[in-house]
């Protein structure tokens, strides 16, 4: 290699003078550490122009590195809160452990420059290491013009003082001068500490009101960060996290396996990728700002560098003077490349830690996109199978509604079974619906039980009245338009509820009544009360029976009233027979109300002491009740007044009432 080449001709021969032996061996020893520093740092350099002139970072492009390294430690805190998954646990702890090291680099590397701006101010104004000395020059000069008179009257004391040892002869002529100077060193040492008071107040209200000390801004952004990490304290070892709890927490968390959990982690993992896109983001801004103040030092290196090569280049001589001199330069030139080395080292290592950081974040996004895939796979599964179950639940309400329109052809029947059918079809959708979305269904049986019963024993009346509702509803229940008898009240069925029915109230329980004007309402639970009773007709038929009582003398022909009261019903029932005809046997078709009785008029006879009474009693439609017992009346009056006439003991006319 040319720098190993020009190192051997450098190295003096055996006979040569010793001085200038040491001086060629010393020469040698520097150039070959340059040309290994050269070879590390030579690829680094080639990145910077070359027209560039090489400047190192200014304390403002430190503090904002100092600040933006903060700032973004305290945004991947955040990671810790993301890391639910056990295989999160190593990307955590290798993210804090390198962003520790990253915040400490970057503290030390802040110090590393500070001392070197402060060297290089105190070789160029040659006053003390405080950066305000323009302001405070005049104070300055006079605390070390203080410092060095005090220095002086302590030096005359102290010689005074051994004479007076030495010679006591001389003492007594001594004590007076050695006197006067403790009086003097009293009064220097008084202005020296007054003088250094004010200095160091004036300095430290400098740092504090800011601004122009960069030591002082470096340590107030320690504050901000733990010990360990700003190296305040000397510990090297980072505040680390506690993994027994991270893992009981990882540990402790299940898989998904209800549609809604599936959905919860899925906005959970979209989170935890959007907070480590944006840590990636942070990340790389700070690198290139980091490259950014490496970049001056880089450019200065290379010129350290080349410097380098032009005083080995010049080596090449046997002039002891120019050896010297060539010598001394070459000493410098490794001073200050130690200096930049140093603090250039430190950011570069920052550099390859953020990179690395960098590198994991993005396989930790990496797994994390892998979870949020194999999560929406998981969805769309069960949303296909949810699909599937609610189109089965449908496709079975569809046929049951079709069988019902085919084989039921009563419209009571067919409604109750459509109702049933509704019923069905919703606790199916909702039972589906339940197993999908709900995780623990262990825990969601001993909610809905307790639910359950606080409903139960709050709303048991309304509960009652809805199970009414479908005895209302069966098969001798009630329908709208029928009438009834509920309580003592008659009325027609005007609605039917699922807590309770209306009625249209009617003036009386004849066949007759007309409405009052009121609707009554009761609970559908009047089923299932004793007292209450309800009283409806017999489904398909429409019939009540009337009774109307005639009175006649008790010497009358029986034969006779028999004959003519009979004849006279069955004239005026011929009309109507048929129709009751057709109840009757819809009565039989019943299988709880078998008659095998004709619905015909019936005429029976008593006889008292003083009269004959003939109880009649007939059967009457109730759309034509006050027609047929108009026939019924008529046609008897007219029998009893026939030739020859009977003789009634009433005066009126016959009044038809209804039998209950």
């Amino acid at each position: 290699m040319k720098f190993a080449t020009h190192c051997d001709e450098l190295m003096p021969s055996p006979g040569e003078h010793p001085a200038t032996r040491h001086a060629g061996t010393r020469l040698g020893h520097v150039l070959r550490w340059l040309s290994v520093a050269a070879l590390l740092f030579g690829t680094l350099a080639d990145t910077i122009a070359q027209s560039s002139a090489p400047t190192d970072p200014g304390p403002s492009q430190i503090i904002q590195l100092l600040t933006q390294t903060i700032d973004w430690y305290r945004q991947t805190q955040q990671e810790q809160h993301i890391a639910t998954e056990p295989v999160d646990l190593g990307f955590l702890a290798d993210d804090r452990r390198m962003a520790s090291q990253i915040v400490r680099l970057t503290f030390d590397f802040a110090r590393q420059e500070e001392l070197q701006l402060t060297k290089q101010a105190k070789a160029s104004s040659g006053t003390s290491a405080n950066a305000n000395g323009s302001q405070y020059d005049s104070l300055i000069r006079a605390t070390n013009a203080a410092d060095q008179k005090v220095q002086e009257t302590q030096a005359e004391l102290d010689a005074l003082k051994q004479q007076a040892t030495a010679n006591p002869s001389k003492r007594r002529q001594l004590d007076p001068q050695i006197a006067e100077l403790q009086s003097e060193l009293a009064l220097f040492q008084a202005r020296q500490q007054a003088l250094h008071s004010m200095l160091e107040f004036a300095s430290g209200a400098s740092s504090v009101g800011g601004g122009t000390s960069l030591r002082a801004q470096i340590e107030e952004l320690a504050r901000a960060v733990p010990p360990a990490l700003s190296g305040g304290n000397g510990n090297e070892n980072p505040p680390s996290l506690d993994p027994q709890s991270l893992a009981k927490s990882a540990s402790d968390k299940s898989s998904p396996a209800g549609m809604w959990a599936l959905t919860s982690e899925l906005f959970r993992l979209s989170s935890k990728r959007s907070t480590l896109s944006n840590d990636v983001r942070t990340t790389d801004a700070l690198e290139r700002d980091a490259k950014d103040v490496r970049a001056p030092l880089l450019a200065h290196l290379k010129q350290l560098i080349q410097n380098g090569n032009q005083l080995a280049t010049q080596a090449d001589t046997s002039d002891q003077s120019q050896l010297a001199a060539e010598k001394q330069q070459l000493d410098a030139l490794t001073a200050e490349f130690k200096q930049v080395s140093v603090p250039l080292t430190t950011l570069s290592k920052q550099i390859i830690l953020l990179d690395l950081y960098k590198r994991g974040l993005s396989n930790w996004q990496t797994e994390v996109s892998s979870q949020f895939k194999e999560n929406v796979k998981a969805l769309l599964a069960r949303l296909a199978g949810l699909a599937i179950a609610l189109g089965v639940v449908l496709i079975v309400g569809e046929v049951w509604r079709r069988a019902i329109f085919r084989y039921v052809h009563d419209a009571r029947r067919r409604y109750q079974f459509l109702l049933m059918r509704k019923i069905a079809i919703w606790c199916g959708i909702a039972l589906v619906l339940l197993f999908a979305f709900v995780t623990e269904l262990g825990a969601v049986a001993t909610f809905a039980g307790l639910i359950t019963a606080g409903v139960a024993v709050a709303l048991q009346n309304v509960i009652v009245s809805i199970v009414g509702y479908f005895f209302l509803i069966g098969r001798f229940g009630i329908r709208v338009g029928d009438r009834v008898q509920v309580s003592g009240v008659t009325g027609e069925v005007v609605d039917i509820g699922l807590v309770r029915f209306h009625l249209m109230e009617l003036s009386s329980s004849a066949a007759d009544a007309e409405p009052t004007g009121r609707v009554v309402a009761f609970s559908n639970s009047v089923v299932f009360q004793s007292s209450a009773g309800l009283f409806k007709q017999i489904p398909g038929t429409n019939f009540i029976w009337h009774e109307i009582v005639l009175t006649f003398a008790h010497d009358s022909d029986y034969h006779e009233i028999r004959t003519r009261v009979q004849k006279a019903i069955d004239t005026a029932f011929a009309d109507y027979r048929d129709t009751l005809e057709l109840q009757r046997r819809q009565m039989e078709m019943s299988p709880s109300s078998i008659s095998a009785n004709e619905l015909k008029p019936r005429a029976r006879i008593h006889f008292t002491g003083s009269a004959i009474e003939v109880v009649v009693r007939y059967p009457i439609v109730m759309d034509k009740a006050a027609e047929i017992d108009e026939r019924i009346s008529g046609e008897l009056f007219a029998a009893a007044y026939s030739e020859p006439k009977l003789k009634l003991m009433n005066a009126e006319v016959p009044t038809a009432k209804v039998i209950m």
